[in-house]
């Protein structure tokens, strides 16, 4: 008998039962409407999904889904599939910032689902988690997001390396207070850099440990003449 397995190209979960799966609609944010919810619930309904649970990620995961239904599940289902495994942008986590909140600095929603746009299941060295937060309570944990934002009332802090997990690490600050503009920028070259020098299966945090913060800052500076040199560098470094 075939062992299962997580189906990947479906974004499809093996449970626990060794059967049935769990499949993840993407929803940028956890922002979404009542008509989207109404559907997944019934779609839910007609692939006798065995439970319904809200994720860290912000989104929805209907568990309980047999596989022989995943590829109509989702046909049916007509949302984008949450990147809740591989080696990619698995999720960007944004607090309600100045849209909603009183607290909000910073509007962390908007630039939040520029992010999820652009890089949410891109394929990078190892599983990649981004936090948006509107202000320090830090609400999307950037502590132990591998990339965070956090607004400030003059712009956001940007913090690297964090993870939770087995080994748990603690993210770094790399800036403070970077406009919109600049942190979007920044975010860009993280991605690269980590991206074009670090190890398969290397989480941003453990190759920071390896190459060094300020040899990482040091590339993040950089001008874009220089970057690719710089990145061959690092990765000569990071053995």
């Amino acid at each position: 008998m075939t062992e299962q397995k997580d189906l990947l190209q479906h974004q499809a979960i093996l449970q626990r039962d060794k059967e049935t799966y769990a499949l993840v609609p993407h929803l940028p944010g956890g922002i979404t409407d009542t008509n989207t919810l109404r559907k997944i619930a019934d779609i839910a309904d007609k692939y006798g999904c065995q439970a319904v649970k809200v994720t860290s990620a912000q989104r929805i995961a209907l568990v309980g889904i047999k596989e022989e239904d995943v590829e109509n599940f989702w046909s049916d289902l007509n949302l984008p599939k949450g990147h809740a495994i591989g080696k990619v942008v698995r999720s960007v986590k944004i607090c309600p910032g100045t849209t909603f909140c009183k607290r909000g600095r910073q509007d962390s929603v908007s630039i939040g689902l520029m992010l999820d746009k652009k890089y949410h299941g891109m394929e990078l060295p190892n599983k990649t988690k981004i936090g948006v937060s509107g202000c320090a309570n830090n609400c999307a944990e950037n502590a132990i997001k591998d990339i965070g934002l956090m607004g400030t009332p003059k712009g956001f802090n940007i913090t690297v390396g964090g993870c939770a997990g087995g080994r748990a690490r603690l993210a770094e600050l790399l800036f403070t207070d970077k406009t919109s503009e600049e942190a979007l920028t920044i975010v860009d070259k993280i991605i690269e850099v980590y991206k074009g020098a670090a190890k398969g299966g290397q989480r941003i945090g453990f190759f920071i440990e390896k190459v060094g913060l300020e040899n990482f800052k040091k590339c993040i500076e950089a001008a874009e003449k220089d970057l690719s040199k710089l990145i061959k560098e690092l990765k000569e470094h990071n053995v």
